[in-house]
């Protein structure tokens, strides 16, 4: 086997970022995990990484915190001597309920997290890739954004509005890179069984089971990241900056 590719996963400590890091693992990826907190969910997601044959090292890091982003991306070269994949995965819902009363606290917060910090982490990562080698071919960024990016949850403003701008920044970066042998995704899940959506799980099945997925069933993290390490392992050489739907047809319009 050739020399193992590396890969940031934020947000990676449980939950879609954990799946993401194994499916990552398994494709030959050793793997950065970052959170903002390191507790016994970073040492169950580095034992899997184990398992499944990656070297893994945990980095703590607020993404929010600019000037945060550095030392994360140092992290990645000091324990693997490359960066071959960010993955920009962290991301929080807003606060549920009256679009009418949604305040500009949650409003910032939100997009402080899920805009705001992976925009900025992207554009320290296209850098150092970049001064790390201008023409190495098969390396990418995948963000993680959703199917709100497009579809419209007024109980979640903040959410659908952080999300909405991700395509954009994708399209942005991946134009700016491509040449350069730097290929952006954006992967849009759609129900996915997370903790972020406990509270509206059984709304949400009955609607599964009701067909309004065609898939009838919830998607799973693995899902997701069978789709992101497909993507960082070169399947699709010729694309960049299109959304790629992890969604089981939920955003399939129907006459």
């Amino acid at each position: 086997m050739g020399e193992r590719k590396t890969a940031l996963v934020t947000g990676g400590r449980r939950g879609i970022g954990r799946g993401i890091a194994c499916a990552l693992a398994e494709a030959g990826f050793d793997i950065v995990v970052n959170d903002l907190i390191e507790d016994d969910e970073v040492a169950t997601t580095l034992d899997m990484l184990a398992d499944r044959g990656a070297s893994a090292v945990f980095s703590q890091a607020d993404i929010t915190n600019l000037d945060s982003h550095a030392a994360l991306l140092d992290s990645v070269y000091a324990a693997f001597g490359r960066f071959d994949c960010l993955v920009n995965n962290a991301g929080v819902m807003s606060e549920r309920g009256e679009l009418l009363d949604a305040t500009p606290e949650d409003f910032d917060r939100v997009m402080a997290i899920n805009l705001r910090a992976p925009f900025f982490l992207t554009q320290a990562a296209g850098r150092r890739m970049l001064a790390e080698d201008d023409a190495r071919p098969g390396r990418s960024i995948v963000t993680i954004s959703s199917v709100n990016a497009v579809m419209v949850s007024p109980e979640k403003p903040a959410y659908c509005i952080s999300k909405s701008g991700l395509p954009m920044m994708t399209q942005m970066f991946g134009m700016r890179l491509a040449d350069h042998g730097i290929s952006c995704f954006e992967v849009r899940p759609g129900f996915i069984k997370t903790d972020l959506n406990v509270a509206v799980r059984d709304v949400f099945t009955a609607r599964i089971e009701a067909g309004e997925t065609h898939i009838r069933r919830w998607g799973e993290i693995e899902d997701v990241g069978a789709t992101v390490a497909s993507l960082a392992s070169g399947a699709l050489p010729y694309t960049i900056g299109h959304p790629v739907y992890v969604d089981g047809g939920l955003g399939l319009h129907r006459l």
